[in-house]
């Protein structure tokens, strides 16, 4: 299917025939970026590759990893979205699919094919691909979702890092640069600088960059502490959406309540409200499209507040609807926490991690989705030591109980957890790592249909122009 150009025209897109265009879709978290919430696993992508390369050997490893990014998102997947009546995929990656820490700026045409695969899926079934690189040299946040086993990002103080990203995007842009069916380029996922002062010039870099390569793109730039923050940005850049993240407590939370009061805070309607204008003052001031780049709720299994989570789920895409803003839910596919569609519990995959999943969900390790619960004894005692000895510190990004939930629970229990996960695998032939892989096909896979009736009927009732 060809697709018209998605344009900048002021305070809008538009397609090339002016007419206005609003991008409204999900994220493809887990498949080129994997996070372990998404998959099932413990820690970062990187200690996951390596856990199961022991596990599995080089041929098994192999055989597993082909089989997941070929059935993960495929044209089954596709489809499914089109007739949702979405009409974009923002489609997340990681730098190491492109380049090799120990060969740095040498690209590898495997990554782009990979790229490739999901924009011509797309594009068959009339949707927009967004590229977003989720996950950069040195970590961009302080966070797992960038691949990061530490609690810093390296990449605001060091050049070579920043250096390795203008170099992968410029090769992006080349490759992409006459691909309609490719809405625009998102460079950078959830930046944490925390002095706040490298991100403007680097974003001053890479969009003459990429500009020089292709001008035509549309350029989606994140804000600061995981793009939540405009105050770094004075004028806009040309063609460029700038794109918050827009996730509500009450959805996030296991306690959340909605309408109500979660961690101490009332969240009604008029507070998701605004919380979004807050958070897009700097495009509605400067007069530029809004664009969503990321919210949506986690789905327990507890029937009251799930129930509750969608309709706070179906409040915030009414606000977007109001204020003209594109969107993309995060996220797609998964093993049952918040996507649209997951994997099977009897799947084969599933039944295979249970143990490990079981032990990860107990003691918390996902920062996402996850709960102290039940190592408060731990946490509890270390969080009064600091109230006593430090209590004006207040770590960047989230301060000083998240910082220590991430040092202890996302980390130094991660860390073992993630070989546990890998001795999952011990004993799979190659043929059985490929069909484990397949667990997460469209066709072996269960749509999350509560989910996809309240996206349904947002779309029905505010269709594409």
């Amino acid at each position: 299917m060809s697709l018209p150009w998605i344009r900048f025209d002021g305070t809008r897109l538009t397609d090339d025939q002016g007419r206005p265009v609003r991008l409204r879709g999900v994220g493809l978290g887990g498949w080129m970026n994997m996070e372990n919430f998404i998959t099932g696993y413990a820690g970062t992508e990187s200690q996951h590759r390596a856990a199961l390369r022991v596990a599995l050997g080089p041929e098994g490893y192999k055989r597993f990893f082909d089989r997941f990014l070929d059935d993960f998102f495929a044209d089954a997947d596709a489809s499914f979205l089109t007739g949702l009546g979405v009409n974009a995929v923002r489609v997340p990656f990681g730098y190491r699919h492109f380049e090799d820490d120990d060969r740095s700026f040498e690209l590898k045409e495997s990554g782009f094919r990979r790229l490739d695969q999901a924009v011509r899926a797309c594009a068959r079934h009339g949707l927009y691909a967004i590229l977003d690189l989720h996950a950069a040299p040195g970590y961009q946040n302080q966070n797992w979702h960038s691949d990061n086993p530490t609690h810093q990002a390296f990449f605001w103080q060091h050049r070579h890092f920043q250096d390795r990203v203008v170099h992968l995007w410029e090769a992006l842009a080349d490759r992409y640069r006459d691909e309609p069916a490719v809405a625009g380029y998102n460079p950078l996922n959830e930046p944490g600088d925390p002095s706040g002062e490298a991100i403007g010039p680097f974003y001053e870099r890479l969009e003459a960059a990429i500009r020089a390569v292709d001008p035509r793109h549309v350029l989606f730039l994140d804000g600061n502490r995981y793009s939540t923050d405009f105050s770094m940005f004075a004028e806009p850049f040309p063609a460029t959406v700038y794109t918050a993240h827009d996730y509500a407590l009450p959805g996030i939370a296991r306690d959340g309540a909605y309408p109500g009061v979660t961690r101490g805070e009332w969240f009604d309607r008029d507070v998701l409200e605004q919380t979004f204008l807050r958070r897009t003052e700097f495009m509605r001031r400067t007069g530029t499209p809004i664009w969503i780049g990321e919210f949506g709720p986690i789905y327990t299994g507890d029937r009251e507040r799930d129930e509750a989570c969608l309709r706070l789920l179906a409040d915030q895409l009414a606000i977007y609807d109001e204020h003209g803003a594109s969107w993309s839910l995060w996220t797609y596919k998964d093993v049952g926490l918040q996507g649209l569609v997951h994997a099977r519990a009897d799947s084969p995959y599933l039944r295979r991690i249970a143990p490990e999943l079981e032990r990860k969900n107990r003691l918390g390790t996902d920062s996402w989705g996850g709960t102290d619960r039940n190592v408060r004894a731990v946490m509890q005692p270390i969080e009064e030591l600091f109230d006593r000895e430090f209590p004006g510190f207040a770590p960047y990004p989230w301060g000083r109980r998240a910082w220590l939930g991430l040092l202890v629970r996302n980390i130094l229990l991660a860390e073992p957890l993630a070989e546990r996960f890998g001795a999952c695998f011990e004993g799979v032939t190659p043929d059985e790592a490929g069909e484990l892989a397949a667990s997460f096909a469209f066709d072996a896979c269960v749509v999350r249909d509560e989910l996809a009736a309240v996206l349904r009927a947002n779309l029905a009732s505010h269709p594409a122009p």
